[in-house]
């Protein structure tokens, strides 16, 4: 009968321990720390609230709609924008791909060397007139680069434009020195 009598008593402190453990777990799951003050920061904005969600940053914009408060998210421009930098990136790195496989380089530059003879402007006499049959390849025509050269009757256009330049102010100064030099 000795036997019978502790088995009793021990069930009813075990489930006494369970019962204070099961209502003391949401009280402790509750607890703050004294340096946080909650969760949710609101400020007042027209026609409601902004609510700031501290543990996960998510902003929300609470209105009562007549039936009772509700809080939508507002969006966030940064991640759509950190979408667009990702995508243009990505865009680039293809692109630099497509572009390195199109064009053969040695150290990164084309090593093309351009002629060195004089070409006509378009419109005077011996001009290179564009062939219609299109014997050059579209390729061909878009990877050169042809820099017109300006002709002889053009470069002693400019040397006599920079010449009387010169010699005007050249005058310019000597009249300001003798105008200094006498009037002081």
């Amino acid at each position: 009968m000795s036997a019978a009598k502790p088995l009793p008593r021990l069930l009813r402190i075990s489930a006494t321990a369970a019962m204070l453990a099961c209502l003391a777990a949401p009280v402790l799951a509750q607890v703050t720390p004294d340096t946080e003050k909650g969760r949710y920061t609101l400020s007042p904005m027209s026609g409601g609230f902004v609510r700031l969600d501290t543990r996960t940053g998510v902003v929300s914009h609470c209105a009562d709609k007549g039936s009772g408060w509700a809080c939508y998210a507002l969006p966030e421009e940064h991640v759509a924008m950190d979408r667009e930098i990702g995508r243009l990136q990505a865009e680039n790195e293809k692109l630099k791909a497509q572009l390195a496989a199109r064009e053969p380089s040695v150290g990164g530059k084309t090593q093309k060397v351009l002629p060195k003879t004089e070409s006509p402007r378009p419109g005077e006499p011996g001009a290179a007139v564009p062939k219609a049959d299109g014997s050059k390849s579209a390729d061909a025509n878009r990877n050169s680069i042809e820099i017109p050269l300006p002709s002889d009757r053009d470069m002693d256009r400019m040397m006599s434009f920079v010449e009387r330049a010169w010699r005007k102010l050249i005058e310019m100064a000597g009249r300001v020195q003798r105008d200094t030099s006498g009037g002081i």
